[in-house]
């Protein structure tokens, strides 16, 4: 029997870090995708996680580990197969190490990934989106903290990884106000920003102090803000702007709607899918597709183009009621007799 720990170890602190050169994000995505499997196995096994050897994490486990994520866990097919990937790229990863595992491994990359559903985006309205960058305060040092960082998500665009990562060092104040983002993919982008959101900014860095962290966003404690943090935050203020745009209660206000609407708002305003994947920094259009099905001015304009189908002059006459009322009762005898 083969102890699992070792191999696990090495694939999160030296495979995907330095030979693969993933990104900080990938391996704490994957690091709580084995936290979860492993949680469930040892459960599964009434054994330890540390206890638990490569032999053990076979295809049937897997494949209940995957259905206990959809049925107990509630969490969507989406999600299910980013947990499938860390697996798939774990047993990659031993193929080479251990050859007596290959059968092993071979079996699980045989679970396939399951089909999602592409359902149309949730973003906010322009009103909505502005009652959310009232809701903060700036009397106070966090409604100021809040206000620049609500701002920022929603005008450049930002998923949350981008947002907290965002360092002192990558604000550009001259000649035009800017910031450097470090992307998914380790594609960066400059990404100019607009004057109300610089005036948010600069309200905040007025007071943020000279803390050791060099972060941008701090927390309560002066330390880097948490995704778990900016979310609690995001759902504080969507509830106090709930009571100016009652709309937002039927919505689910996350971090990534924010970027949305974001890509909404610049689509419906330049009418060039480009310029919105430039803005957000995806590899290529096809990503920005899901944009276009969800904006109905594109549909509009197709309706208007074409000519629709006339249709044939007519006028409804009613029935005569006492043979209607005959044939009901007819119909209702029949069903009697069956």
């Amino acid at each position: 029997m083969t102890a699992i720990a070792p191999y696990m170890s090495a694939f999160l602190r030296e495979h995907l870090p330095l030979e693969r050169r993933a990104s900080p994000y990938t391996c704490e995505t994957y690091a709580y995708a084995f936290q979860l499997l492993l949680c469930f196995a040892a459960h599964r096994l009434n054994t330890h996680p540390s206890s638990l050897e490569l032999e053990q994490i076979d295809a049937p486990l897997v494949l209940a580990f995957l259905e206990h994520l959809e049925c107990e866990r509630g969490n969507s097919s989406k999600t299910r197969n980013a947990r499938l990937a860390a697996i798939h790229a774990f047993f990659r990863f031993l193929e080479y190490r251990l050859p007596a595992a290959l059968d092993q491994a071979r079996r699980i990359h045989a679970i396939p990934a399951k089909k999602t559903d592409e359902r149309l985006i949730d973003y906010l309205t322009h009103e909505e989106v502005q009652a959310l960058l009232d809701a903060p305060d700036p009397a106070y040092r966090a409604g100021i903290r809040d206000r620049a960082m609500l701002h920022l998500a929603f005008a450049a665009g930002l998923r949350v990884s981008e947002l907290l990562g965002l360092r002192l060092d990558d604000i550009d104040l001259l000649p035009q106000p800017a910031i450097h983002v470090h992307g998914k993919g380790r594609r960066e982008r400059l990404l100019p920003l607009w004057k109300e959101t610089m005036t948010a900014l600069r309200a905040w860095l007025a007071v943020r102090g000279d803390a050791p962290c060099r972060e941008l966003f701090l927390n309560a404690a002066g330390e880097a803000m948490t995704r778990s943090g900016f979310e609690y935050i995001l759902a504080k203020h969507v509830k106090s702007a709930a009571q100016k745009q009652p709309s937002l209660t039927k919505k689910r206000v996350s971090p990534h709607v924010l970027r949305h609407t974001c890509a909404m708002h610049t689509l419906q305003a330049t009418r060039d899918v480009r310029k919105v994947a430039l803005w957000l920094g995806h590899a290529s259009l096809q990503s920005t597709e899901m944009y276009l099905r969800a904006d109905p001015s594109e549909k509009l304009e197709a309706l208007a183009a074409g000519t629709p189908p006339t249709l044939r002059r007519g006028r409804f006459r009613a029935p005569d009621k006492l043979l209607a009322l005959l044939h009901a009762t007819k119909r209702g005898a029949r069903y009697a007799e069956q």
